[in-house]
């Protein structure tokens, strides 16, 4: 009897550990609304909605340059040349572009030590969506139905 207590005592210890060790089924992460039931936000880039004619000097500008590094007018013309093959007669053709897309604040500027350095500025638009509230309204099936009088 005693010795049955003692097997089935070190049998519980090992099944406890036995437990506790294994991974458990349940959830531990809470679960969210997904953006259609709780009115959801989105972030999209400008530049993602921007389309520049192809092959004009603003779309060789937009596709050279990032958002990242401060790109000088010599790495700009290389960039171009290597990327699309073009050459332009007067390099200082695309100032009036980069000029422009300054102005705009689509690019940002910066001048050190007497040299013009340009990149992307990363616009973010918010798009948040709310939700939407049917009003319902329920009519009697009496009130529906008006009896007619009839005439004799």
């Amino acid at each position: 009897m005693v010795f049955k207590r003692i097997v089935r005592g070190i049998i519980g210890i090992f099944h406890k550990a036995d437990n506790w060790s294994s991974e458990s089924q349940e959830k531990v992460y809470k679960v969210e609304k997904t953006g259609e039931e709780a009115g959801f936000e989105e972030i999209h880039g400008v530049w993602d909605y921007l389309k520049f004619k192809a092959n004009t000097q603003a779309y060789h500008l937009s596709n050279v340059l990032g958002f990242d590094e401060w790109v000088d007018m010599t790495e700009i013309r290389r960039r171009i040349k290597e990327l699309f093959g073009v050459e332009y007669k007067n390099e200082r053709s695309l100032y009036p572009y980069l000029k422009t897309l300054t102005d705009v604040g689509l690019m940002e500027s910066n001048s050190i030590g007497g040299r013009m350095q340009w990149r992307k500025h990363d616009l973010m638009v918010k798009i948040s969506k709310k939700e939407e509230k049917k009003l319902v309204v329920a009519v009697k099936a009496e009130q529906a139905k008006k009896p007619e009088k009839e005439e004799e």
